[in-house]
């Protein structure tokens, strides 16, 4: 189900020190086998696509009933700051999320990590070394959201 995180090419991401990743969430935060992070992204990504640069129109993500009331946010000012917190944006489209919540840090089909809620807040600019056009999506949960490496996210929310 898991492999170590080491496998992935740019694990580097989580060991910099800014923005610094610690010990006790990166062992938090998991790399899915292949196998799994392509189920993953059929059940709640696109059972079509395999890369967020082939989204079409039939991909909830690209759907315009998917958009959440605003749309989109800035997320590149607040990585570029010494703040520590996502965007309040963002806080506010996930409030309902508990911090032990299963989220899916989704890349492509082959490239997904698995972690909780609580731990992506505290290392979402390591995650977002992989902004291009990578999805968050909780277990289980209708919100979304999709990076870009504009600096912009679309808030989201999956409609099945």
């Amino acid at each position: 189900m898991y492999q170590p995180l080491e496998s992935f090419s740019k694990s580097w991401i989580f060991k910099r020190n800014d923005p610094k990743v610690e010990k006790e969430d990166l062992e938090k935060i998991h790399l899915l086998s292949e196998q799994r992070a392509s189920q993953i992204w059929r059940d709640y990504i696109s059972s079509d696509q395999l890369h967020p640069d082939h989204f079409t129109d039939q991909d909830w993500l690209a759907s315009e009933s998917s958009r959440a009331t605003s749309i989109k946010a800035q997320w590149e000012k607040a990585w570029d700051s010494e703040q520590a917190e996502l965007p309040e944006e963002l806080l506010a489209h996930f409030a309902s999320w508990g911090e032990d919540t299963a989220v899916f840090f989704c890349c492509h089909n082959e490239l997904v990590f698995e972690l909780s809620w609580g731990v992506f807040k505290r290392t979402w600019k390591a995650f977002l070394f992989l902004d291009n056009g990578s999805v968050l999506v909780g277990k289980k949960k209708k919100q979304a959201a999709q990076f870009h490496s504009n600096g912009w996210v679309n808030l989201l929310l999956r409609t099945s």
